[in-house]
């Protein structure tokens, strides 16, 4: 096995109460590299077709990559992974925490979690030495109290990851958390720990990550820091993070507001990066190996949990703030430190409270049947809801589905207003003005989620609204790098993304790590042979495809935006199924999104041929 990688899989069996130790296979490890290229590869070989997610079969993976946890600007991510409970499809999500280098330092490049506690349960893994511990001490506890446990026992060097109550109720927007405040697995990943009666995971590990050049590394990894520091937006970036899109989502339309109802929002001011650096920023945090933290710790001035603090980013506030009608920063992060404490995925948690308010706002459901009075900009009631979601009580249990289950319980003209993609809820950009953003979200491989292509920024950039070949060329060439190569390599993207870090840093970094000349056209290779492999889980599982399955939310055609400057504008439905089409075409799949045969062969995907004409048509 190469260097790079520990050359070793930890298969974990909590029915059994089982664990071995396997080898990686090296095609894989050069072919899918790792994290969320080595999830789905797993995915498709192990997990029975048809498989519920939330049953013991479910395969639950903890990925990490080739470039994780070496001396690398921001390395210490990992992937985790499984079949969505939410969506039915591949479920993924990535997360900074010191779990992803301990699991390299232990000697292991994935664990595979299968099988169902008898009651319920903990790992500890500390390099070799694997137990299966008790964890009714831990259950019930929320993820801040359960991780300050842990660290007593372990020490605050350990890797730790765990669920809430919400994870432990099988609530499907549920993640899995880290650190007091980290969170990886939007898809409902949280509620597949849950079904397996596993609390939480506790990793150390003592070993050197394995490396083909470690002088080579080092001397890389000081160049590369300090041309982070270098850049000339660093200063503002520690001040503020990504809490500054707050204003520019809002400037240029593209502010959730309303339940995406509108692109603007009247106390956007108040919400935003400025007022978070000036009022309530107290301290910053980063994952490991990181000298540009994006996380912005503040004190929350007001209200029940005055005193406490939380770490806040664009998403959750965009989500719990503007797109709920709330202008209270404090209520703001009130609900975010609940999310971050149940864990609950706060965009998720966000777009769910949209929805309800909408529901009652259009009378499909009442206050009095709701036993909340939600209406927007209403933080105490929004709170009141956010618990009902989390413990599954009365219309919450309806709403811990997901919004695409509520719609269709609810009926009548539910689904118009429900803001997500094949049943995950769309993250924090209104896209009425902004059709590549749009085509991200609706071809997104986890459904609708902004990490595998922030289009956005292209399109205010360049001009939005264009809808040309070169626009989606671009859009899958973001994919590709986004959540192709970071995903699996796994490293963060935000020191390119955010600061412009040159991507030709990263091939670098591999061939120093693993001794292997990666160039970029190889890369891409690899996230194309990713993606459409992605896709195939869907059609296998889905038991088919339409195109409709990779359309935004209808009211970004419907409802044209009727505040700021670009009142008047919606998408284009024609504009978007010719992008579409060339998405397709670029991707070599048939115009109704399945891979064709001969892109399968030859990305070395044949082996999932035979399952997938089961479902459909491959000629």
């Amino acid at each position: 096995m190469k260097s790079g990688w520990t050359g070793k899989i930890l298969r974990i069996d909590l029915s059994r109460r089982k664990s071995v130790v396997q080898d990686l296979d090296p095609k894989v490890a050069v072919e899918f590299l790792g994290g969320r290229g080595l999830a789905i590869k797993t995915l498709w070989d192990e997990l029975p077709p048809g498989t519920d997610p939330l049953s013991p079969d479910n395969p639950l993976i903890f990925a990490t990559g080739p470039l994780t946890g070496i001396t690398m600007p921001s390395s210490g991510k990992m992937v985790i992974a499984a079949k969505s409970p939410l969506t039915g499809g591949y479920g993924d999500g990535n997360i900074g925490t010191k779990a992803s280098i301990q699991l390299k330092k232990a000697g292991y490049d994935a664990i595979i979690v299968t099988g169902k506690a008898d009651d319920h349960s903990m790992i500890a893994i500390n390099d070799g030495n694997i137990e299966i511990e008790p964890a009714k001490d831990l259950w019930g506890l929320d993820t801040y109290k359960a991780q300050d446990e842990l660290e007593a026992r372990y020490g605050k060097n350990s890797g730790i990851l765990v669920i809430g109550p919400a994870g432990e109720n099988l609530v499907k927007i549920s993640v899995v958390t880290s650190e007091k405040g980290r969170a990886g697995g939007r898809p409902g990943i949280g509620a597949v720990m849950g079904s397996k009666n596993l609390k939480a995971l506790v990793i150390t590990g003592s070993k050197e990550i394995p490396l083909d050049n470690p002088r080579e590394v080092i001397r890389l990894g000081a160049e590369a820091f300090k041309d982070v520091k270098s850049k000339e937006s660093y200063d503002f970036w520690i001040r503020q993070g990504t809490m500054a899109t707050v204003e520019w989502a809002n400037e240029n339309s593209a502010l959730p507001t309303h339940n995406f109802n509108e692109g603007v929002f009247d106390g956007f001011e108040k919400i935003g990066g400025n007022s978070m650096e000036r009022i309530y920023k107290v301290s910053q945090k980063g994952c490991p190996n990181c000298n540009m933290p994006c996380g912005n710790i503040t004190e929350i001035r007001e209200g029940p949990y005055q005193g406490r603090r939380t770490e806040v980013d664009y998403e959750n506030v965009a989500m719990n703030g503007s797109n709920l009608g709330i202008d209270d920063m404090n209520w703001v992060m009130t609900l975010n430190l609940y999310a971050d404490e149940m864990g609950l995925d706060s965009i998720s948690m966000g777009s769910t409270l949209a929805f309800a308010t909408e529901a009652v706002e259009r009378g499909l459901i009442s206050k009095e049947e709701i036993g909340v009075n939600l209406e927007w900009g209403n933080g105490p009631a929004m709170l009141e809801m956010a618990k009902k979601i989390a413990s599954r009580d009365g219309f919450g249990n309806v709403l811990s589905e997901g919004v695409a289950y509520a719609a269709t319980r609810l009926g009548r003209e539910a689904n118009k207003f429900a803001i997500h993609v094949k049943g995950l809820e769309t993250s924090a950009y209104d896209c009425h003005a902004y059709i590549g953003m749009a085509l991200a979200y609706g071809t997104s491989p986890i459904g609708a989620h902004h990490k595998d292509a922030w289009f956005i920024s292209i399109e205010v950039r360049e001009g939005r609204s264009i809808a040309s070949k070169e626009r989606v060329e671009k859009l899958v060439w973001m994919q590709n790098v986004r959540g192709g190569f970071f995903e699996s390599a796994v490293a963060c993207r935000l020191p390119w993304i955010e600061l412009g870090l040159d991507l030709e840093w990263y091939p670098k970094f591999l061939k120093a790590a693993t001794g292997l000349d990666y160039t970029w056209d190889d890369l891409y290779t690899i996230s194309n042979r990713i993606y459409s492999l992605i896709r195939a889980f869907w059609i296998r599982e889905k038991g088919g495809w339409s195109r409709s399955m990779d359309y935004p939310p209808i009211r970004w055609f419907k409802d044209p935006l009727t505040k700021g400057p670009l009142a008047g504008t919606r998408l284009d439905r024609e504009s978007y199924d010719k992008m579409l089409d060339w998405y397709y075409e670029i991707r070599g799949w048939h115009g109704n999104g399945i891979p064709k045969k001969g892109t399968l062969k030859n990305l070395g995907l044949e082996f999932v041929i035979p399952q997938l004409r089961k479902v459909v048509n491959l000629e």
